[in-house]
Parts: C-alpha cells; structure tokens; sequence
C-alpha cells in the first residue's frame, strides 16, 4: 500500500481499540490504540508497518499519528470513558519532532476535558536512539502534565539500562514466542531480568499477544499486572463492557492457582519422600576416606536418582560423579572432581537455607546440560562444610503429578 494514498484520503482512517484487561480486579482498565485504513475494496488494512518506516518522511507518519489520536480521544470524551487509553509513537520520530505534535494534541484536548492521568504513550526499544538525553527530556515533561509511558520490550535481552533511564510506568513484552507444546514455568527466565526491573522501578507488567491458555499461564506466572490478547478479547472498533473477560478470567486465575497448590503439594510430598530414603540410607552407609560409599548409596535409591556428587559450602566438588550408566551399574566419574559450581544461580542462597533449617532442598526443574533433559536436584547438608547433591531423571518426575 502506497502511504501517498492514505495520506490523501484520512476519512478511511479506522481507529481499533485493543482491550487492556487488569488482573487484581480482571476488569478492562484502558484501550490500545490501533490504526486500520479501509482500501478501495472495502478491507480493513492494519497499519503498524507504517509508524515504523523510516523511508516514510517524519510529516506523513505525524499526520496519521496525529489523526488517528484525535479520533481516539473524541470517541473517549464522547462516550465519558474514564479509562486509560495507550497512544503509541516512533521513538526516533518522536525525538525529531521533539513530542510537539502530541503535546499540542493532548493540550488543546486537555481543554476540552481530557484527563492526561489517562492517557499513555508508548514507544518500543528497538527504536530507542542511542541518546536518550532528549526523549528522556521530553518524558520528564510529559511526567510533569500527568501523561505515562509504556516501554514495549521488542527484545527481552534488550535496553534494560535504557529503561532503568527513562523509568516508564508500564513494560509492555510479548508472550508469542511460546508454543502450546512448552511448559510456561520453563520459560519465566525469559523475561526475569525484566521482571526483576520492573519491580525495582516500580513498572507494571503489560502482557501482549495471549492467543492461548499457556500464554495467560506464563503471563500470571510472571508477574504480569495487565494482559492483551485474543485468548481474552480482539480489538474493535468500539468500547466494551468493562467486565467483559471477569468470568473468564476469574475461572482461570482459579485454575492456576489450583494447580500451583497441587504443585506445590506434590514437590513437598517429593521432598518428604527423598528425604525420608536418603536420611535412611546415609544412616546405614559406612563413609570411607574415598569416594566408593557413594556407589553403595547410589545402588540404594537408584529408582528416583542417576547421579550423585558432594560440594563444599564455596561451590567445589570435593567428590567424583556416582553415576547410573545406560546399563544401570554405578559407575565413579573422576573428572567431575574439582569443579566449581558458585556459578549456578540461587547456589549460596541454598547453602544458607540448609545450614538454617538443617535440612534438604529440592530444586526447581532445570535443564541438565550432560543429559539434555528436564531434572531436578535434591540437595543435602552432610555437616556446615559439606553437602550431597542427587540429580533426579526425568523419568522419575513425570510419573508424578506436579512434578513437571
């Protein structure tokens, strides 16, 4: 589609609104703003390609910015929505422009009744400039008159330090790169450094593209404050009922909490299950000076372990690996001997829960690196300085509920 045609006829400018939906009280808090343009065969175009490209001049994506807004606040102020509504810019068009078309929309709106507590701008990273000194200038005023900014992370490895300069309101990321197949909880690592600056900077977390159960699943399971999705509702071009998705919403919240209470129930089962055979077979285990108890300790709970190895409380294998072979006989693996693994996250975190409580640990699931597989770790204080660590298969873990 030639931009020259859209410019020459707005009147077939089509503004959407992409329902945001609230997770404390699962009610529609506010709208994304979305521009369609109906073609010469009476099609609805979506035009996100053309806020974005560059090869555009700056006046011609101002002038469809600028008009699709002004329908969006008419249509608010017209109808006494009080929600939010989410008004996105280019970044880099923004800066050039210096914000003074939206400034000037918002103000000569704000006269007329606009409320710019409600109003959000949102940009993406991938079109942060380099040098956020200006765009981080303008924000500030933009702070000051009530307006707020949402951040969409196109990247969630991206322009974290970027975010932590502009401080936005809302970090908008997308839950579309997981499949129905992937289990959600596998994959909040994805965005854990996001989440962990969101929170720092006291950001909510906007969720987009939901078009499945384990979407929303991921989305709850992260943190995720608001979600957008066709799983929920698809934009329109009109308002909804603002409890439109409650029902749903609130059936699936219940959903998952059910079955984080079974998880959580059938891991503490685990623990008390392994904890009650190793605490038996550690007690009638004679230790040696060498690493050969471990065999005979392997041979015993060899139904719901394949590996076994002894740390100090600074990260270092003090032991070989004891280690089930494909024909089941346990076998000593010297080379694991004196590797450190200080590395691995939440290591001495676990260290000082066991010498705390005085007691084992098991791990979240986790991908074992040799095996390429879903495992988990029972971790065990032997004394202050040394701890026994058993690697549970997968196997094992997915002949129980919860466990995966």
């Amino acid at each position: 589609m030639d931009p020259l045609d859209i410019l020459i006829d707005l009147e077939q400018l089509l503004p959407y609104y992409k329902p945001i939906i609230r997770a404390d009280k699962q009610l529609v808090s506010g709208y994304e703003v979305i521009a369609y343009f109906l073609d010469e065969n009476n099609k609805e175009q979506r035009l996100d390609w053309l806020f974005d490209d560059p090869s555009i001049p700056d006046e011609f994506r101002l002038e469809v910015n600028q008009y699709i807004h002004q329908k969006a606040i008419e249509k608010k102020l017209q109808d006494g929505f009080s929600g939010h509504l989410t008004l996105y810019y280019d970044a880099a068009l923004f800066v050039r422009d210096n914000g003074e078309a939206f400034i000037h929309l918002l103000h000569s709106y704000q006269e007329q009744g606009l409320d710019l507590n409600n109003i959000i701008l949102e940009i993406k990273d991938t079109c942060l400039p380099e040098n956020t000194g200006q765009l981080n200038h303008i924000i500030k005023y933009l702070k000051t008159i009530g307006v707020k900014i949402s951040i969409e992370m196109a990247n969630p490895s991206g322009s974290l330090n970027q975010l932590a300069v502009l401080h936005p309101s809302f970090i908008k990321v997308d839950t579309s790169f997981l499949k129905d197949d992937l289990l959600p909880h596998l994959y909040k690592d994805v965005y854990f450094g996001v989440s962990m600056l969101s929170r720092k900077i006291g950001a909510s977390l906007l969720f987009k593209g939901i078009r499945s159960y384990k979407q929303l699943n991921f989305a709850w399971q992260s943190g995720g404050e608001y979600y957008q999705g066709s799983y929920l509702t698809n934009p329109q071009q009109d308002f909804i009922e603002e409890d439109f998705c409650k029902n749903d919403l609130t059936e699936y919240f219940r959903e998952f909490v059910t079955y984080e209470q079974q998880k959580a129930k059938a891991q503490y089962e685990l623990l008390d299950t392994v904890y009650g055979k190793i605490d038996e077979l550690l007690s009638r285990t004679k230790r040696t000076n060498d690493d050969t108890w471990l065999l005979r300790l392997g041979e015993g709970c060899e139904n719901f372990v394949f590996r076994i190895y002894i740390c100090n409380s600074v990260g270092l294998q003090v032991s070989a690996n004891v280690e089930k072979d494909e024909e089941g006989n346990w076998i000593l693996m010297e080379e694991g001997m004196h590797k450190n693994w200080s590395w691995r996250p939440y290591f001495f975190e676990n260290i000082m829960r066991m010498n705390m409580e005085k007691k084992g640990i098991i791990s979240d699931l986790y991908t074992d690196i040799a095996r390429s597989e879903l495992i988990r770790t029972y971790a065990y204080p032997l004394s202050q300085e040394r701890y026994i660590f058993f690697d549970i298969p997968y196997s094992y873990l997915i002949e129980k509920e919860g466990l995966l």
